[in-house]
């Protein structure tokens, strides 16, 4: 008897069987609209809205014009559908951390209440089945966008949560009129927005040693920074 044959009688398989690589599965084929979505998100995160022609999406996820119009109907369509998709689990999220850090306390710390804000937009948000690095950077970027539809779709993806969280942080400081929370609650967008945007502004300045894709780290500097903004005193009134 062979080698080869007194091990398969041994161990039941051949050496050689034993050796053979499994089989990596292929990632499903994209449906047509699932594969516009997957560009556009891409392309507008690179270039804006503004800045991508629905000819260079159909050029790049190799389909015709019509698509486009069959399942989208406009590019407008087609961003709000993809706030539609990504957006609504981080609104989720938020909210949920929220209702937990008032089920656990009367009234919960400022720090949790940002926390719960802050990490699902952070964390979430790159996570492939959220849109990934793509969704985190067209969020930024959109922010920053000064047009009426881009404004019309982040206000109905995120309007709703961002109140709940305002409100709940009026609740904690009661010290501070509504218009100042407001105030301060906005530049808590800048921070989360620029930290989202990961622009390598700070990895230049700092010879890389920060690096704001690392979310633990970052929540862990940002959140002090920004509970100390909001416990600073109450600004005085512009006018007399």
């Amino acid at each position: 008897m062979g080698k080869a044959a007194a091990l398969k009688v041994a161990g039941g398989k051949s050496a050689s069987a034993k050796r053979r690589p499994r089989a990596t599965p292929a990632r499903p084929a994209l449906s047509v609209r699932e594969r516009i979505l997957e560009v556009a998100e891409r392309m507008f995160a690179e270039h804006g809205m503004s800045g991508v022609g629905l000819r260079a999406i159909t050029t790049e996820a190799n389909v015709n014009l019509a698509s486009i119009a069959y399942h989208f109907g406009s590019k407008d369509g087609l961003l709000e559908e993809l706030f539609a998709q990504r957006a609504a689990p981080i609104a989720q999220e938020r909210l949920r951390l929220l209702a937990e850090c008032k089920a656990a306390s009367a009234k919960p710390k400022l720090e949790d209440i940002l926390d719960a804000f802050l990490r699902p937009a952070l964390t979430l948000g790159v996570q492939p089945q959220f849109g990934g690095p793509a969704f985190v950077k067209l969020r930024a970027r959109l922010a920053t966008e000064p047009a009426a539809t881009t404004r019309k779709i982040l206000s109905k993806a995120f309007d709703h949560s961002s109140r709940k969280f305002i409100d709940a942080i009026a609740e904690v400081l009661p010290q501070l009129q509504r218009a100042d929370v407001e105030w301060r609650f906005y530049f808590v967008l800048g921070a989360m927005f620029y930290t989202m945007a990961d622009s390598g502004r700070i990895q230049a300045l700092t010879n890389g040693r920060i690096d704001p894709g690392d979310v633990k780290r970052a929540l862990h500097h940002m959140i002090p920074f920004l509970v100390a903004g909001f416990r600073s005193p109450p600004v005085a009134s512009l006018h007399p």
